[in-house]
Order: C-alpha cells, then sequence, then structure tokens
C-alpha cells in the first residue's frame, strides 16, 4: 500500500508516522508513506503562498486551488488511486468499517485541509472521499490524516504480530471489547473474574461475548442497532 499526504505543516506528521506499529509497517515495506509540502507546488516561487481570501464577505483564509491541481495531478500521473481523500469537518465519520475497506486499497491520496478550508471546486473536481473524524474543529486535517492512516496501517497482514488481534478490537463487529487483565490474578483483593483463569476456552469465549454486549449496551447503544 502507498499513502500520499497533502499538507502546509509536514512537520506535524513527522512523531505518529514514525513510530510503533506504522513505523514498523514502513520497515517491512508493508506500506510506504510520502508527505507532500503544498508549498513545493505553489505558484508564488518566492513566498510559496498557497492560501489566499475568499470571495464574498466570508472571514478566514482558503487554500488554493492551482498548487492542490497541481500536486494531485502530479501523483496521478504515476499511478493509480483507489481514493482521493479530504479531511473534513462535514465529511462522513471515520468508524472501522471503513478502515477496513480501505485497507484492501493500493493508493491512497489525503488531502489535508486548513485555515478556513479548501476552494470548493476542489471537493467538486478532485475528492472522492471526505473524512471527519469528529464533531470538533482541528487546527488543520494533520492529525486526521494521521488517525486515518494508523487505522488503517494496523489492519495490513503482518502490520501487527498477532493478526487476529486486530480483527478482535473494538467496533470490528459493533461491539465494545471485553475487560482484559494480567498478572498478578489478585492486587489488593481486586481479583480477576475465575472465568479466565479456568482454562476453558468455550466458557471464556461465551463470557466474553457476554461482558461485551453488556458494555456496548451500558456505555454504547447506539452500535447494537447496527449488531
Amino acid at each position: 500500500m502507498r499513502i500520499d499526504i497533502i499538507t502546509v505543516l509536514p512537520e506535524m506528521l513527522q512523531g505518529p508516522l514514525n513510530c510503533s506499529i506504522i513505523q514498523r509497517a514502513r520497515n517491512k515495506g508493508l506500506v510506504e508513506i510520502e508527505v507532500h509540502n503544498l508549498r513545493d507546488y505553489s505558484t508564488d516561487l518566492k513566498h510559496r503562498r498557497v492560501d489566499d481570501e475568499a470571495f464574498g464577505f466570508s472571514k478566514g483564509m482558503v487554500l488554493q486551488i492551482e498548487p492542490i491541481d497541481r500536486v494531485i495531478t502530479h501523483l496521478k500521473s504515476q499511478r493509480k488511486y483507489d481514493e482521493v481523500i479530504y479531511t473534513s469537518p462535514d465529511g462522513e465519520m471515520l468508524n472501522q468499517k471503513m478502515a477496513n475497506q480501505m485497507s484492501l486499497y493500493e493508493n491512497i491520496i489525503i488531502l489535508c485541509g486548513h485555515y478556513k478550508g479548501i476552494d470548493h471546486r476542489i471537493r467538486e473536481h478532485l475528492i472522492t472521499r471526505e473524512i471527519s473524524i469528529g464533531d470538533y474543529v482541528l487546527t488543520g486535517g494533520e492529525l486526521a490524516a494521521a488517525v486515518i492512516a494508523d487505522s488503517v496501517i494496523r489492519l495490513l497482514p503482518g502490520a501487527i504480530h498477532d493478526e487476529q488481534s486486530a480483527f478482535n478490537d473494538c467496533f470490528q463487529d459493533n461491539l465494545l471489547a471485553a475487560p482484559v487483565y494480567t498478572r498478578p490474578a489478585d492486587y489488593k483483593g481486586w481479583k480477576v473474574p475465575e472465568i479466565l483463569l479456568s482454562g476453558n476456552q468455550r466458557k471464556i469465549d461465551e463470557w466474553e461475548l457476554e461482558q461485551a454486549e453488556k458494555r456496548t449496551r451500558e456505555l454504547r447503544p447506539d452500535l447494537l442497532q447496527n449488531h
């Protein structure tokens, strides 16, 4: 898989994309991530400006259409992309089903929003999917791009040591995960449920499903509508 991220703040992505599971996946050659500084495609060679004032009476700056078209056109001349994603607060909410779907893609472009957003013509003609990570506003789309990348990359075969573990995570079956415990089995009188110490796999599986359904019913009843 290859992920190309377009941003005006490439330094914001250095940490998230260079540690833990993402770094291991990159080292194994499972994913190639390229971060593109939008300013490198500016028509203003001196100031490398990529934003301008909005038409009308809207306040704030808007990312211009030409530098974004330039970088996307350049990338598309090299390979075919499954999606050109724009990180937007009014996009569809990221969920596990979407991450599962995107983990099967070969090439993805993620355009990070910034300022008051991007020229709307980009959304009309160049973007194929808009994704939000929550109903709140961030300084830019860089953190959202990192979240999208992380949710997808960890699903790639070989990205984590126990591949089956990824498919037992929260939300894979529209349920929250059951409680988990580790040693010691008794700490200050706080004990691990006896069923988990029994060695009876069938009983443990039944308990975990019961607990997952119970926690989901209490904490996220909305998820049960699709379970």
